[in-house]
């Protein structure tokens, strides 16, 4: 049985670590270098980093900033946020990345998911997906929507198809992000989690709801999600990634670092 992973999202705005609720009202909640480096001590599996604003305002990803996150862990750095060809995938590996998050972007240009892959190779391309539930239509048949830009522009792309098809070009990880649940801290949307890890044989991290340890044994089992992304409940201090850890090892949850 594969270790499951634990996965701090770091969300930046101007450079500051911000969060917020469902894509919204987000404050800034601290440095993301120094939130970097305490995930990492105590014992993060990997670290994302979100550029949140860089595809709603059309602008390059803030290397600086991923920089001094890359230069403060040791731990694979995956970097999202307006990455729209390969030259601006290769800064940001330059500038101290493992994988590369394409999520707005490869909606508007598909093929960029395959030119990746090939470039830097398929455990280096994550496919981010936001999601919210949606009427079901012809069109949208899982009741699951694709919404790009920062959560702001609907798509008309079913989750489930948007999903597979990104694995068919090249994705070699999932990160799928419900807008529904995300900063509510009510728990994981766990029947889009399992639908969209039970249709695809690439890994899926699960984004979006965290609020306790309770809530990553479930999205780890019933949701079957291969790692879990965390926010509100590391960034507020309520919990640490070792006790979050511990907890899932006494449930039986195979972890880094404790087994």
């Amino acid at each position: 049985m594969l270790s499951k992973r634990i996965i701090p999202c770091l969300d930046v705005r101007d450079g500051r670590l911000t969060k917020g609720i469902k894509f919204k009202e987000n404050i800034d909640i601290g440095d993301p270098v120094e939130a970097a480096r305490t995930y990492y001590e105590q014992g993060a599996d990997e670290i994302v980093f979100y550029d949140i604003t860089a595809s709603s305002e059309g602008r390059a990803i803030m290397l600086d900033v991923v920089k001094r996150v890359a230069e403060t862990i040791f731990i694979p750095f995956s970097v999202g946020g307006g990455i729209k060809t390969l030259e601006e995938m290769r800064q940001v590996i330059l500038a101290g990345a493992e994988k590369i998050s394409l999520n707005s972007w490869a909606v508007k240009n598909p093929e960029i998911i395959s030119e990746g892959a090939r470039a830097f190779g398929n455990q280096c391309i994550v496919l981010g997906m936001d999601v919210r539930e949606a009427p079901v239509t012809r069109q949208i048949p899982s009741g699951y929507e694709i919404v790009i830009n920062g959560g702001r522009t609907p798509t008309a792309l079913d989750a489930l198809w948007w999903a597979q098809e990104g694995e068919r070009l090249g994705a070699g990880e999932i990160c799928l992000n419900s807008i529904d649940a995300d900063g509510t801290q009510n728990g994981y949307e766990l029947t889009l989690t399992e639908m969209i890890s039970t249709h695809v044989g690439i890994p899926v991290i699960a984004s979006g709801g965290a609020g306790t340890p309770d809530h990553l044994l479930d999205v780890l089992t019933k949701g079957r999600a291969d790692a879990a992304l965390i926010a509100s409940m590391v960034h507020y201090q309520r919990y640490t990634i070792s006790e979050i850890k511990g907890f899932l090892s006494e449930h039986s949850v195979k972890v880094r670092g404790l087994w």
